[in-house]
């Protein structure tokens, strides 16, 4: 069982930035590959990134690409997501996630736990 608690979130004006996070309570937290999800109101849950069990490989959405950075570091148990130069379309509940199988990484089904989440707005 792995429980995961984010924080960072808030209202940012466009072009600021802002830095997640996501503790991860146990000792297993190096086996699981690690992703972010947003929601934003209306719309589904959308991939943003992901990054493996030991941190060397990272994957992102094209929307975000050049704009955020996903690193861990498994000795605090922690995973960041580094938001830069912020859009108000990337407004939207932010989740992580622990996948411990990881075949698709940016399938929200395959991930075994959840956060509950945390709000990033974005004003223009």
């Amino acid at each position: 069982q792995v429980q995961l608690v984010e924080s960072g979130g808030g209202l940012v004006q466009a072009g600021g930035s802002l830095r997640l996070s996501c503790a991860a309570s146990g000792r297993t937290f190096r086996s699981y590959t690690m992703g972010w999800f947003r929601q934003a109101p209306g719309k589904e849950r959308e991939f943003v990134a992901a990054i493996s069990r030991s941190g060397g490989s990272t994957d992102y959405v094209d929307s975000v690409k050049g704009r955020f950075t996903i690193f861990r570091d498994n000795a605090k148990n922690t995973v960041y997501l580094q938001m830069n130069s912020l859009k108000p379309e990337d407004t939207a509940v932010y989740y992580c996630a622990a996948d411990l199988v990881s075949y698709s990484v940016r399938t929200a089904g395959e991930y075994d736990y959840w956060g509950q989440g945390t709000q990033v707005t974005v004003s223009s």
